[in-house]
């Protein structure tokens, strides 16, 4: 109903060589990181990793520093502390294989309340992962990724063609690698929340995508004679205004997250801002042009 954007005509197809430069250089880095978190290296959650996570509520914000000092002092090691000042919440944290994960998270709560008694500390969450349980989780995590893109890659081939299919593959794997890598870059923790954001981008990716193969499919009943990079750089600048509305929608909830829902999600929001600039570029830069790579150049071309 309403174009911001009108009457464009750029040249997405002619700038697709050096786009693939820049989206092997994000699915290198994904690799990069999916390699280096499988193999311990990476900073996995409690959920993946195994062990204790304790969340304590103070009525003052207490020094990290004397906290650390303080569970030191009783022995435990590989300690993870993060602050969460806008709640008034320290995080402890204690990844790894653990015997006896009650008595750690025991421990960690009565040497804080004993410690600061005068803050009022309350337990506000406590989390408790075996080894067992958190390379069950990982695994089923990455069989949800992989069954979630061949649904995809089915519902695609349904409904266009299979050369369609592959390309929005692509551009799912290629969103989410380039995310992983970006938050393996960065250090960010690797849990279950930061599975399902990738599950949504995936899903963000896909509709996406799916406007942009719409809009070819129609044009090439009207084109038939003209060559392929001409109907899909047709196809992405009429609906150009409608992906840019739509992207500019989800980013601006995703930012608002970001920005003002507090640390507790603030990793999940980062995630999904990442998914949704990933997602519009590769619906434009990556989906569009693998069907120019499989369909050769005519993709009217018939038997």
């Amino acid at each position: 109903m309403i174009e911001f954007i009108k009457n464009t005509n750029i040249d997405f197809m002619g700038k697709r060589k050096f786009m693939f430069l820049i989206s092997g250089a994000l699915v290198s880095l994904g690799i990069f990181g999916l390699i280096m978190i499988w193999s311990g290296h990476g900073n996995m959650g409690i959920d993946f990793a195994g062990g204790t996570e304790v969340q304590v509520k103070f009525q003052k914000m207490v020094p990290m520093s004397e906290a650390r000092s303080a569970l030191e002092g009783t022995g435990l090691k590989g300690l993870q502390l993060q602050e969460l000042p806008t709640v008034k919440e320290l995080v402890v944290m204690v990844k790894g294989k653990q015997e006896t994960l009650g008595g750690i998270s025991n421990t960690i709560i009565s040497t804080l309340q004993s410690r600061f008694a005068a803050n009022s500390p309350v337990v506000d969450m406590t989390t408790e992962v075996g080894p067992k349980v958190g390379n069950r989780l990982r695994k089923d995590a990455i069989v949800a990724i992989i069954f979630a893109t061949l649904g995809i890659l089915a519902y695609i081939t349904l409904r266009f063609q299979f050369r369609f299919s592959v390309g929005a593959a692509i551009a799912t794997f290629h969103d989410v690698f380039a995310v992983l890598g970006i938050f393996y870059l960065l250090g960010k923790e690797v849990n279950l929340i930061f599975i399902s954001a990738l599950l949504i981008i995936a899903g963000y990716s896909l509709t996406d995508t799916v406007v942009v193969f719409d809009r070819i499919r129609e044009n090439m009943r009207g084109m038939l004679r003209e060559p392929a990079e001409k109907v899909v750089n047709k196809s992405i600048n009429e609906v150009l205004s409608r992906t840019a509305i739509t992207s500019l929608t989800v980013l601006f909830s995703s930012l608002a997250l970001l920005f003002f829902g507090g640390e507790v999600i603030h990793d999940f929001a980062l995630a999904i801002t990442l998914g949704v600039i990933v997602g519009t570029y590769s619906s434009w830069f990556v989906a569009s042009p693998m069907v120019i790579l499989i369909g050769g150049k005519s993709i009217n071309r018939r038997r």
